[in-house]
């Protein structure tokens, strides 16, 4: 995607007020991608949706006006979870849904994603599309055909029953205690009714968005409350989402992490015990070796795609299998839902230990993770790590000196201005001042 001007691994993300995440900018991406999703002879509406973010007020605005000088409908959804929006984009048999979220990043953080009418991520050409309608000038549809705005005030009820539906009839969760953390984002008005409709007791934190404490030290990038809730109630486990809704990491009852590789592995071991696993798992670049070896005792197949679920959907369509996921939570389930959903991975896991008779604690222990060292290096520009020869040096020498007993990785964050630095390996000592040395090598590297 190194051609592309604005969208990333996952749509077009930014800090608010600076280009590209500006008024104006939404405006020409609502009429762009307005031309790109009308369909000759039909009319022709987009779904939006958003977080909670306050930003989400002035870019909704802007890409209503947008689209309704293309000529397209606009159907307003308020906030509601990024796979909401997706979900009720086929329902509602609109050409395209927009979703104005940072997913994870603070509230000065902005962005858009789109998905199709399939209610799956756009592809490259169709997101070159878009890129190549924003550099023409605006056109106004004539005033006759100018795109109507509406409301949809039944969202929130329509997903949840959507998210009930995706586990058995007889599926109960009487008598299990849980702590949600919904990141005081989009999930906040809807994962506790879908949960304590199904019977669990449920408490929540990360509950109350006020515009500004999205993602703000709760959320599935940040567990310690989550964990200290938990131990404190003496709850089962705890659920986190993110600011958007489409990851969603664990903790057990002793409060320990379960990410999403993990979940990863708990649902593929649940469904080939239960003789309901379609072909192997698509885990990413960045998924532990230990899970990757986990499923391998278990003869399960399993390939790499790149970083993003858009890279883990392509895989598991081209080889018709049905899991995927990433550690940070982003779960593909395709044969509960299109497209990465926080809520509905967090019930097929309560499934998982409901037909087995297993706590989350006990459910994990088929799997034993790797030590991981994470780099984060912040750069002006991102850039392709590999492609300089300091950099490709360094990481011969430390594949060298793992061998066969660990990996490193490295790349730029299709989202930041981040070269994401990796090592992993059984020596945590070793794999942690590799992954050091490595980033000091990319800090110090020259064009």
């Amino acid at each position: 995607m190194s051609d592309r001007k604005y969208f990333g691994t996952d749509g077009i993300r930014g800090r608010v007020g600076e280009a590209p995440i500006t008024p104006d900018f939404m405006l020409r991406l609502g009429w762009a991608a307005g031309q790109v999703f009308k369909r000759e002879g039909q009319r022709n509406s987009v779904l939006i949706g958003k977080d909670t973010r306050l930003s989400g007020y002035m870019f909704e605005s802007a890409l209503e006006a947008g689209l309704s000088a293309a000529g397209v409908d606009v159907k307003l959804l308020g906030p509601m979870p990024t796979p909401a929006i997706a979900y009720l984009t086929r329902t509602f048999r609109a050409s395209a849904g927009i979703v104005i979220s940072a997913s994870h990043n603070p509230h000065h953080d902005n962005g858009i994603k789109f998905f199709s009418a399939a209610g799956t991520k756009l592809d490259d050409a169709l997101e070159a599309e878009i890129e190549r309608w924003l550099d023409l000038p605006i056109q106004v549809a004539d005033s006759a055909d100018l795109g109507k705005a509406s409301r949809i005030d039944d969202a929130p009820g329509r997903y949840v029953e959507f998210c009930k539906s995706t586990v058995p009839n007889e599926f109960t969760l009487e008598g299990v205690r849980l702590v949600l953390d919904c990141a005081h984002g989009a999930t906040y008005h809807v994962a506790p009714k879908v949960f304590r409709e199904l019977g669990a007791k449920v408490s929540v934190i990360g509950g109350e968005p006020d515009g500004l404490n999205i993602n703000l030290a709760v959320g599935s990038t940040n567990l310690d409350r989550l964990r200290e809730t938990v131990l404190a109630q003496g709850a089962d486990l705890g659920i986190a989402f993110d600011g958007d809704g489409d990851r969603v990491m664990m903790v057990d009852s002793d409060g320990a992490e379960v990410d999403g590789d993990e979940l990863l592995y708990i649902l593929a071991a649940e469904r080939q015990a239960s003789g309901k696993l379609k072909g192997g798992v698509v885990g990413t670049l960045m998924t532990n070796l230990g899970v990757e070896l986990a499923l391998q005792e278990r003869g399960i197949p399993f390939e790499r795609a790149k970083v993003g679920d858009r890279y883990v959907m392509e895989c598991l369509v081209k080889n018709d299998w049905v899991l995927g996921g990433e550690g940070s939570g982003h779960m593909v389930i395709r044969d509960r839902t299109t497209t990465g959903d926080g809520i509905v991975s967090a019930l097929q896991v309560l499934v998982a230990g409901w037909t087995s008779g297993c706590s989350l604690k006990a459910l994990r222990e088929g799997v034993n993770k790797l030590p991981q060292h994470m780099v984060n290096v912040r750069v002006a520009e991102r850039f392709d790590p590999l492609s300089r020869d300091d950099v490709r040096t360094a990481v011969d020498q430390a594949e060298q000196a793992l061998g066969a007993n660990g990996r490193v990785l490295l790349r730029a964050s299709g989202t930041e201005p981040l070269i994401r630095v990796m090592a992993e390996g059984r020596d945590a000592g070793q794999i942690g001042r590799i992954a050091e040395e490595l980033a000091e090598v990319v800090r110090q590297s020259k064009a």
